[in-house]
């Protein structure tokens, strides 16, 4: 009786996350028209997973503290150790989708920041901000949720998937193009899942330094805003390249579920 009560907290806390922040992200998207900010600048569907989080807080609040207690600035050598690896890849990741789609079109697709329609300056410090409330639902809330139940990878695997589909708007493209979308979340997924294993502070951080780089090499290397699939194909691909080495490397993703405090 015990474990099928905690079974079913677990799964209550899952359920009020994804609600919210689905729900919420669509209504901050239509609602961001009427607010002049331009997405160009920051999307404001990105905080949707952060009132997630707050809504399970209201519900679960010790709970909460708990799992997100890696979150927030401390020390350490874990976490120093991981953000080279982690920004790194990103860079990757933005070098080989942006390298391959100009070897394929004859067409660098750089665009210069100056020749933005912001502030560049702006444009990093909007991202890094939209990126964190996105990265305090996935990496810093539901990863350690799933890791009381399942291995890093499982875990990063599904939160990937979830991740992907929460991005609604792709499935308005073609089909390949979608397809692309999600080996690129679900592969980025694991490289975070597996780079923030293990780390106790400044996961939040890590994980939205990482996805703002991600972010900003989209809109300077590549056009698939316009809904193309090459570029995005090729994103995928190559998020799923970026990925291996940390698969094949890490020990943790053989790591089983881990204990957990949080009830």
């Amino acid at each position: 009786m015990h474990k099928r009560n905690e079974w079913n907290k677990w799964k209550a806390k899952a359920g009020v996350f994804l609600a919210v922040t689905f729900v919420t992200a669509g209504i901050l998207g239509a609602a961001q028209p009427a607010t002049g900010i331009p997405t160009e600048v920051i999307q404001l569907t990105q905080f949707g997973p952060a009132l997630g989080v707050a809504a399970v807080a209201l519900l679960w609040p010790s709970p909460v503290r708990a799992l997100l207690a890696g979150a927030w600035p401390g020390k350490g050598p874990v976490w120093a150790g991981r953000a080279l690896p982690l920004f790194a890849t990103a860079l990757l990741i933005t070098a080989l989708s942006a390298g391959a789609y100009a070897l394929a079109t004859g067409d660098a697709h750089a665009t210069d920041p100056r020749a933005l329609d912001h502030p560049f300056a702006l444009i990093v410090v909007a991202q890094l901000i939209g990126a964190c409330g996105e990265e305090i639902g996935w990496r810093c809330f539901l990863q350690p949720l799933l890791r009381t139940r399942y291995g890093p990878l499982t875990a990063s695997t599904a939160i990937g998937a979830v991740w992907g589909v929460w991005h609604v708007q792709v499935f308005a493209q073609a089909p390949a193009y979608a397809a692309g979308f999600l080996l690129g979340t679900v592969a980025m997924s694991i490289v975070l899942g597996l780079g923030l294993e293990r780390v106790r502070a400044n996961r939040l951080l890590l994980a939205g330094g990482f996805h703002t780089l991600i972010n900003l090499g989209m809109l300077l290397f590549m056009d698939e805003e316009s809904g193309a699939v090459p570029p995005m194909a090729l994103f995928g691909a190559a998020c799923l390249v970026a990925a291996v080495p940390w698969v094949w490397r890490a020990p943790a993703a053989r790591i089983p579920a881990m204990a957990h405090s949080a009830r």
